[in-house]
């Protein structure tokens, strides 16, 4: 099924006919299909929607380069338009950024909220990541200055994107130059201020082993947003919930009901 939010076509799945809503949000490069296994078993109980985010999935891609804050009105629009809010919220990693914006500003939204391997915590870098940082800086402005000039131009057009894939991340060098732009300002964007304005009771489950968003990231979160508990799941990463998803949907929905 499909429908317009923010300007954007959004391919949704709703299953379940009732109990409580719960909306499932997927994380980056990721899409409804991660979310299966865990939307059908909670579709015996609930009443489960699961979209898949602008440029990702079957849906359409942004107009112009989004941040958190376009996501999460695009969310809200489409949680609005087929009335399911408020409603639970269970996100993983990039959703988890959506599931933060939107639990601190618009809470009304929100009734309990599930966060696993969330992004969208930032910690200070290192003198190494400072000086690695700097060392990029100044290779692409010198390269940015030499695509202008007529003779070397192309060549240097082809180094700055060689520089580019060096030193982005996986997920960064995956994406076209036009998504790029919304994969930057996504991560540069720290949630921590938001933290603290997260009302919604809000369970934490994360694998011990999680190096894309590490546990150090649980554990900020428990202690910043006002009602929370974290359950770690031993040896696992980033996709826990996915591995374990009986025992994930065991421990939601001990939670949610």
């Amino acid at each position: 099924m499909e429908l317009t939010a923010k300007g954007v076509r959004v391919h949704y799945e709703q299953m379940g006919e009732a109990g409580k809503n719960v909306l499932l949000l997927h994380g980056w490069g990721c899409s409804v299909q991660h979310f299966q296994p865990i939307a059908r078993d909670l579709a015996k109980d609930y009443r489960v929607t699961v979209m898949d985010f602008p440029a990702h999935g079957a849906s359409g891609r942004p107009p112009e380069p989004w941040g958190v804050p376009e996501f999460g009105l695009c969310t809200k629009d489409l949680m609005e338009q087929l009335g399911i809010a408020p409603c639970d919220i269970i996100a993983h990693s990039f959703g988890g950024r959506v599931a933060l914006w939107l639990a601190a500003n618009e809470p009304r939204l929100v009734n309990r909220l599930v966060l696993t391997g969330g992004a969208g915590l930032k910690k200070p870098p290192t003198e190494e990541q400072k000086k690695r940082g700097e060392e990029y800086k100044k290779k692409k402005e010198t390269l940015l200055n030499l695509t202008k000039l007529p003779l070397v131009g192309g060549m240097a057009q082809k180094s700055l994107k060689a520089l580019q894939e060096k030193y982005g991340s996986p997920d960064y060098n995956a994406l076209d130059d036009e998504m790029k732009k919304t994969f930057v300002k996504v991560v540069n964007q720290d949630l921590t201020p938001l933290l603290p304005s997260v009302k919604a009771s809000t369970l934490l489950i994360w694998g011990e082993n999680d190096t894309e968003t590490p546990l150090w990231m649980a554990r900020k979160m428990e202690q910043e947003i006002k009602d929370a508990g974290l359950v770690i799941f031993e040896g696992d990463d980033h996709f826990a919930y996915l591995h374990q998803w009986q025992r994930f949907v065991t421990v939601v929905r001990a939670f949610l009901t």
